[in-house]
């Protein structure tokens, strides 16, 4: 199956996947994060070729992850900004930082840290179920797949 095509599949992270499962998606991502809105201090950033960032650019733009808007007339030029739907992968892309500091170590340090704005202080996320409070991990949650409960 291809990329585009598991936008319809029943899996959700299928779908998922659809939309933000290649490298270059993520890392345009991390930019608009970072407020870098423009295609080519986009592209001098992450060195990536013109077309493979305009197919990304389009496909977080039709997935409705990102809008262009224009920032000059003549000759027109668009800006990439994170839409609400966009905004919501904030906390996946800080988990997935965090993930790989963790778990995928470096001989360099970092150049990422994510830092409270209450307190300045390097931040440690969790997941937490907005509806009980608890924390959720492999231990704390069973899984429904088709109706069949999966549990560990």
């Amino acid at each position: 199956m291809r990329w585009d095509e598991m936008s319809g599949a029943a899996c959700p992270v299928a779908r998922a996947l659809s939309v933000v499962g290649d490298r270059w998606t993520m890392m345009v991502l991390r930019d608009c994060f970072l407020g870098v809105r423009r295609f080519d201090q986009i592209q001098r950033r992450l060195g990536v070729t013109r077309h493979v960032l305009a197919d990304r650019l389009k496909k977080l733009e039709h997935a409705g992850v990102l809008r262009r808007e224009p920032y000059q007339d003549k000759p027109v030029r668009f800006e990439y900004r994170l839409t609400d739907k966009g905004k919501a992968l904030y906390p996946v892309l800080v988990t997935l930082i965090d993930w790989a500091n963790v778990h995928v170590p470096s001989d360099q340090k970092s150049p990422v840290t994510i830092r409270a704005k209450s307190t300045g202080q390097p931040i440690s996320p969790r997941l937490i179920d907005r509806l009980s409070g608890e924390e959720i991990n492999t231990r704390s949650v069973d899984v429904e797949v088709d109706d069949e409960r999966i549990t560990r």
